[in-house]
């Protein structure tokens, strides 16, 4: 079989966890043995597997219905992880609604991450056989390296005693942006290091303010990657991630595959495949969240990052090859009968 894996706008957003997701998706094929095209021009495909919800994904769509292809969703989004994010998205977010389920509603299947996020789709009221399968993480990008550590130390220049807590995100109040803050602000002798950036044209001028205006022991790096995030997945204190909403959050998974103790938002996304006191530890107030980072620090709190890291295995990058495979495989046999 050969997929069709189409990312409309690529470079626009692929610093997104969506953006992150297309690139696991080409991997697990690899890794499942599928053949893949990425050129919408391509024809000899034999399934559409579509990411994306401009106006060339809705016309994808239509010329694979033309010559009979079969298509698949990958639901990334929903109203919910739209709402607190960028300017006016509160006030469009019914309309990115009725958007996405009208793409949504043209294919055969759907995939999203989370079981979560699967009956947020049935609650839209679609009909279409939905499959929970997580966008993955790369344990091998993630495992633990001393010559990573040293270079996000030394990229911070950080001390010996230095104690850090990070997060990382796109700039937005749905990410839990301020309560970050806050709880740091609470926390004066660690520091708290959030990276992500958002162009700044785009969000909320409280986010904006936040970003400018913080206490001395936030640093806000903007987007980093390779070897200094790895380094502070696997050297930080404690992966803090105070989001409100996901459809799963692939960050998390990342903390996870690097043994990083993890802190999240008590939500419905992180239900039931992350367990408070477990795998990770979970908050709802600030309250809370200073509590157990300090608890993290102090060591009164077990570590939970060996149940983590299990986690994380069950969400591989070959693991989620095989559902696709699984799910590509039905979907072909279902169009031959």
């Amino acid at each position: 079989m050969k997929i069709l894996l189409y990312f409309e706008n690529e470079e626009l957003i692929k610093m997104s966890g969506v953006g992150r997701a297309f690139e696991h998706q080409k991997r697990a094929l690899t890794s499942a043995g599928i053949e893949y095209t990425i050129d919408p021009w391509d024809t000899t495909y034999d399934i559409l597997h579509i990411n994306t919800y401009g106006t060339n994904s809705d016309r994808i769509i239509r010329n694979a219905r033309k010559m009979g292809k079969p298509v698949i969703y990958h639901a990334h989004s929903t109203e919910e992880d739209f709402r607190n994010s960028y300017i006016f998205s509160n006030l469009i977010a019914p309309i990115v609604k009725e958007w996405l389920v009208s793409l949504y509603t043209k294919a055969d299947v759907l995939i999203t991450p989370t079981p979560y996020s699967k009956k947020i789709l049935e609650g839209y009221g679609i009909q279409l056989p939905i499959y929970a399968v997580s966008n993955g993480v790369d344990l091998d990008r993630f495992a633990r390296n001393e010559e990573k550590i040293k270079a996000f130390r030394r990229y911070f220049g950080l001390k010996e005693d230095d104690k850090v807590v990070i997060g990382v995100g796109l700039l937005f109040q749905r990410k839990g942006l301020p309560d970050f803050v806050e709880v740091a602000r609470r926390m004066p002798e660690y520091k708290f290091i959030w990276f992500g950036d958002t162009n700044k044209m785009v969000i909320p001028h409280e986010i904006s303010y936040i970003v400018e205006h913080h206490p001395d022991n936030v640093l806000f790096p903007g987007y980093v990657k390779g070897p200094i995030i790895e380094g502070a997945y696997s050297d930080a204190l404690a992966f803090f991630f105070p989001s409100y909403e996901e459809t799963e959050g692939i960050v998390v998974l990342e903390a996870l595959g690097s043994r990083c103790q993890t802190v999240v938002r008590d939500i419905g996304a992180f239900d039931p495949w992350l367990q408070d006191g477990v795998n990770c530890y979970k908050g709802t107030t600030n309250d809370d969240f200073v509590r157990i980072l300090q608890g993290i620090a102090d060591g009164s709190l077990p570590d939970t990052t060996e149940e983590g890291y299990k986690t994380a295995e069950e969400r591989s990058i070959d693991r989620v090859g095989q559902q696709l495979k699984a799910i590509y495989t039905s979907l072909l046999q279902q169009k031959e009968k």
